[in-house]
């Protein structure tokens, strides 16, 4: 299947992945999709919507590959799941890999750092009110490093420090983040 008819075949989503740390072997992680989030293509991914697609695929069966070609395989991914706030993904670039090594070197130059997933629709609902499309569920295909995103609020939520725990500076600013945006959508000010 050439490109054309994977990118007729499948919706594609970009989402804004901030890539606070690349290690050395090429690991990364964020969200590749953040539930009940409007996109600039005014879809919204609703929760559960990649459940029945990860239960038969699982990370092995999602390909990593590099602004949705399918003749660019970059790497793997490694976990991918659905959290409360979207659908969290870990990767690894593949050593070996002259692409993978040029997307590393752009990662750690903040030059790449977008997240979009290829996924074909199976349920989606128009909501009139909102002007938007309601996915419920989606059959994920795949999920590219790209350099346009689609869904700029996404970010990666948890960066790991030396020893592994949490970065406290990190997650202190990822909780005032997050409670700004609650505050905002609430309508309230932040202080």
């Amino acid at each position: 299947m050439n490109s054309r008819a994977l990118a007729r075949l499948l919706d594609t989503k970009r989402v804004e992945l901030a890539l606070a740390r690349v290690d050395e072997r090429g690991e990364f992680s964020g969200y590749a999709s953040l539930f009940g989030e409007t996109d600039l293509a005014q879809d919204v991914v609703e929760r559960g919507a990649f459940a029945r697609s990860l239960a038969r695929r699982g990370a092995n069966g999602i390909r990593m590959l590099f602004q949705h070609d399918p003749n660019q395989p970059i790497g793997v991914w490694t976990h991918i799941a659905e959290d409360t706030r979207g659908l969290f993904v870990k990767g690894k670039l593949t050593e070996g890999v002259g692409r993978a090594a040029e997307v590393l070197s752009l990662m750690r130059a903040g030059a790449l750092d977008g997240l979009s997933i290829g996924f074909r629709t199976v349920r989606a609902n128009p909501d009139k009110t909102r002007g938007v499309r309601r996915i419920l569920e989606a059959d994920l295909w795949e999920i590219s490093v790209v350099t346009f995103p689609m869904l700029p609020n996404a970010r990666v939520s948890v960066v790991k420090g030396r020893d592994g725990a949490p970065d406290e500076k990190q997650l202190a600013a990822q909780m005032r983040a997050a409670s700004r945006m609650f505050n905002e959508r609430n309508g309230q000010a932040w202080q």
